[in-house]
């Protein structure tokens, strides 16, 4: 199983922090354009968003990260500061 985890402004966008999903993807492009199918706001929140924050395992990785059972994967809106 992989353990997928939304933060900050995607939490409400997508309506859940977390969830349990089968290890059926080999990078985290293949999940996301798996989620990106649910509708117009995970498409948006994960596909169109070319400044998407992604984290596996507490490290910074790229759509082209390879993911695997038991991994951790991260979701973060683009981060603003000022």
């Amino acid at each position: 199983m992989l353990n997928i985890l939304y933060f900050a402004s995607f939490r409400e966008m997508l309506g859940t922090a977390n969830e349990e999903l089968p290890a059926t993807y080999q990078t985290v492009n293949c999940l996301i354009n798996e989620l990106a199918a649910r509708g117009d706001s995970w498409r948006q929140a994960l596909l169109d968003n070319q400044n998407l924050q992604i984290a596996v395992n507490h490290d910074v990785a790229s759509r082209d990260t390879m993911i695997k059972a038991g991994d951790e994967i991260a979701f973060f809106p683009p981060v603003t500061g000022g």
